[in-house]
């Protein structure tokens, strides 16, 4: 009896067992099947998020791609492209800024019109201007005058020289007009406007002209404007008497003066020992007269004076230069100065005394009573005592 007990007790614990062992082995199965869907997740989810990342960088990589390949095909083209801007803008400058000009002069001769010069003007009508205005004076190659300009369309504007009427002129539908004289001016000078017939208006800018007495090469022609003056017509070969040195002084005060001729309206400077030392305009009347500081001069030393003329440009298109040794000093106090058509005391006080407003001085010492008036050939005594 005391088997049977102990064999039902042993069936029963192992069956317990088999259970137990059952148990474990199914959730170790469950343990081991979570363990892999874990792992397949965890794995599926960093793979997506390193797809993810990668596109990231791909995309970013893509940009910067893009802006170097732009940044080099700058670095490779850019000069083809500046070039190609600089053609751009010039074409629109030519197409819609510029304005081309022709000049046009019509000259008689023997009561017959010649066309000689056209001048281009922009394929539409010119805009009427309120006041005349010149465009063209200058002398030919015969010694004729020659004056174009414009106004308002088919309008009657006269010539004025020297404040005379000299000719009454018709503008064409463009309001451009031309008038050449049968016969040449004389050698001088002139001052040329223009006035409207109908209205009275006088031209804003008028032009200086001076008739050379060797060549019309020497000629001059100048628009002077509020602005300054414009050259219409510039000398082109010189002669020895287009530029002429008449007088050198030099002061105890240490200051030489240059008086002299050259082509009127133009500038004169002068050039002592190499160096610049002061300009000054010629006169109307072809007069100029120039002072500046060069210090004592000693007995015997060598210097060059040169005098220059230069055109309205700034150019030099003549020379005169004076090599000389200085002698030795009289002791004078005094110089003397020769008055010249055109000249006042104020621009001669200035070129011996530095100064315009001692023009005073030189009033008394030669006794005269107005000072704005002094005749030419008239002799001052300059005082230079230091």
């Amino acid at each position: 009896m005391a088997n049977d007990n102990a064999a039902v007790i042993g069936k029963t614990k192992r069956s317990t067992d088999k259970m137990i062992d059952d148990a474990i082995a199914q959730q170790n199965g469950w343990m081991a099947r979570r363990r892999n869907f874990t792992r397949r997740f965890l794995k599926s989810l960093n793979g997506f998020s390193k797809s993810e990342e990668k596109v990231v960088v791909e995309k970013k990589q893509s940009r910067q791609d893009e802006e170097q390949n732009k940044r080099s095909v700058l670095r490779e083209y850019w000069f083809p492209i500046l070039c190609a801007i600089i053609v751009l803008f010039i074409a629109i400058w030519v197409a819609f800024i510029r304005t081309t000009h022709t000049q046009s002069i019509v000259v008689l001769n023997n009561d017959k019109i010649i066309q000689q010069e056209q001048r281009k003007v922009k394929k539409r009508t010119p805009v009427p201007t309120d006041t005349p205005t010149f465009d063209i004076v200058r002398i030919r190659r015969d010694g004729m005058l020659v004056v174009a300009g414009r106004w308002l369309p088919n309008r009657s504007v006269s010539i004025k020289i020297n404040g005379k009427i000299v000719a009454t002129e018709q503008t064409n539908s463009g309001g451009e007009f031309s008038y050449a004289p049968k016969q040449g001016l004389k050698p001088g000078n002139y001052t040329l406007s223009l006035v409207g017939v109908d209205s009275g208006k006088l031209s804003r800018d008028n032009v200086f002209l001076y008739v050379s007495d060797t060549e019309y090469k020497n000629s001059v022609s100048l628009l002077m404007t509020p602005k300054g003056s414009k050259i219409l017509q510039a000398p082109r070969v010189l002669t020895d008497s287009d530029l002429a040195i008449s007088k050198i002084d030099y002061l105890d005060t240490g200051r030489i003066v240059v008086t002299g001729t050259a082509l009127p309206r133009l500038r004169v400077s002068m050039v002592f020992d190499g160096n610049d030392i002061g300009f000054a305009r010629v006169s109307d009347y072809k007069n100029f007269g120039l002072g500046a500081d060069v210090g004592e001069l000693k007995a015997g030393e060598k210097h060059t004076l040169s005098v220059r003329l230069h055109d309205v440009n700034g150019r030099t298109i003549a020379e005169k230069k004076h090599e000389f040794v200085m002698p030795e000093m009289t002791g004078d106090n005094d110089t003397f100065y020769t008055v010249r058509r055109g000249d006042c005391l104020w621009v001669i006080a200035r070129n011996f005394l530095r100064r315009g407003v001692l023009f005073s001085i030189i009033a008394e010492r030669n006794a005269i009573e107005n000072p704005d008036l002094i005749f030419p050939k008239q002799l001052l005594q300059i005082p230079t005592k230091k």
